[in-house]
């Protein structure tokens, strides 16, 4: 009799662990440890690519984000750009970029004098704190540009 309770525990034993490991397997991420975190650096090369390594001003753009964002899934996210949007004088392309995206270069648009306004709004996805800056390019070639800081406290994006 104590044999057969042995081997059933011994069993059960195996059963559990063999479990387990398949929980662990199945879980698992291949390649997690590999995984690149984005840098400022990334971000920088990422603007010289849009500007063609033009310098970029400060002023006449205007970012309205949240500070603090409480859901990292949608942001809102709001570019005003001071232009007469004429023939002119005119926003031909905004961009966005921000630092912890694994492409740091989120969203170009492209603007023309008929658009009227040069004002965008739209909701972006933060996986983590980070700083978001925009560029506009206007007609005769120069850059502006403009930050904003946010600090999510419910990440988006985030591998589980």
């Amino acid at each position: 009799m104590r044999t057969l309770a042995m081997r059933t525990l011994t069993e059960r034993r195996t059963i559990l662990a063999g479990g387990a490991g398949l929980l662990a397997v199945a879980f698992a991420r291949p390649g997690a440890a590999a995984i690149v975190r984005p840098t400022r650096e990334a971000t920088v090369e990422a603007i010289r690519r849009f500007t063609g390594g033009a310098p970029v001003e400060t002023g006449r753009i205007r970012l309205d984000m949240p500070p603090l964002v409480e859901n990292g899934n949608t942001v809102p996210l709001a570019i005003t750009v001071e232009s007469p949007m004429t023939e002119a004088d005119h926003v031909r392309r905004i961009a966005v970029f921000n630092d912890k995206n694994p492409q740091p270069h989120v969203v170009t648009l492209h603007l023309g004098p008929r658009a009227g306004r040069a004002a965008v709004s739209t909701r972006i996805r933060l996986a983590d704190s980070q700083t978001i800056t925009a560029i506009a390019e206007m007609r005769d070639g120069t850059f502006w540009s403009a930050t904003a800081d946010a600090i999510v406290t419910l990440a988006a994006c985030v591998e589980g």
